[in-house]
């Protein structure tokens, strides 16, 4: 399997390919190939700056020579007209690495922004906030990067590292025990050591999973404030728990307090608008 820095590289690659194809004949036919210059990374929206040490990956990859002065690293609160970075060397590869950095920081920092304003709103309870795997393809290692720098947990990156057994799993397996004793067995047969993940959608579900047991977590899918806290009092603590299920940030409060561990939350990651930002000659 290929390591995180691995995947970056290849993105990046991937992006400079989609982007400057054959070559990049603006920069090309107006800039000298020997010409020098600046240029600054402007914050042009308040939020959580992130992605700058992809950013410095993009300039290092495509130009070894570039010299990056990092003045506000990544996971720190950024507000309007703020420098966060300067970049020098050749222009035609400030020109050059600017919409693919862009793209990449004002993503990430979007995401952190908005992680950020979920973990704020659950300070003073234990909860924690999840990721999904609802990211953009080819995006997610550096959305749940976003993430994490936001304040937020990364829950399964991939649908490797994790067993998570879903309500499609359970009724393609013929129940719950099934789906669990099938876990096991092939869990004991590849030698691979996962947690255990069970998705519940009603209280029959959730009596059957506490009868039959094996499990490490069990989420509560779409259910109320209130039977998430009497499932939590079910639960009493023999498994870590986790809500899921159209939990908005006006909500989220509500079913921290109910006492579960953890709260999933798609809009994380696949619906948010990028932090406004530029790169401009200085």
């Amino acid at each position: 399997m290929l390591s995180v820095n691995e995947l970056e590289d290849r993105l990046i690659d991937l992006a400079f390919a989609e982007d400057i194809g054959d070559g990049d004949h603006t920069t090309l036919c107006c800039i000298p190939e020997d010409a020098m210059g600046k240029s600054h990374l402007l914050i042009k929206e308040d939020g959580i700056l992130a992605g700058v040490e992809v950013a410095k990956r993009v300039f290092s990859r495509f130009d070894p020579d570039l010299k990056v002065e990092v003045l506000i690293e990544d996971g720190t609160p950024v507000k309007v007209g703020d420098i966060a970075m300067i970049v020098s060397g050749k222009v035609r590869s400030l020109l050059q690495t600017e919409r693919l950095m862009l793209n990449i920081m004002q993503r990430m920092s979007g995401i952190a922004t908005v992680t950020n304003k979920y973990v704020e709103r659950l300070k003073g309870t234990h909860t924690r906030v999840l990721d999904t795997r609802k990211t953009t393809p080819g995006l997610r290692m550096l959305e749940k990067q976003a993430v994490k720098i936001g304040g937020g947990v990364n829950h399964r990156i991939g649908l490797f590292d994790m067993i998570l057994l879903k309500d499609n799993h359970v009724d393609f397996s013929g129940g719950i025990k099934n789906a669990i004793d099938r876990c096991h067995a092939y869990l004991k047969e590849k030698g691979l050591d996962l947690k255990i993940e069970i998705e519940v959608r009603n209280f029959d579900e959730l009596q059957q999973v506490l009868d039959h047991g094996g499990v490490d977590r069990i989420m509560l899918d779409n259910f109320s404030v209130e039977n998430t806290r009497k499932a939590v009092e079910l639960i009493d603590g023999k498994y870590e728990t986790e809500s899921s299920g159209g939990i908005t940030i006006d909500t989220l409060r509500n079913y921290a307090e109910a006492g579960v561990d953890f709260i999933s939350v798609g809009a994380l990651t696949h619906s948010v608008k990028g932090l406004d930002m530029s790169f401009k000659a200085c």
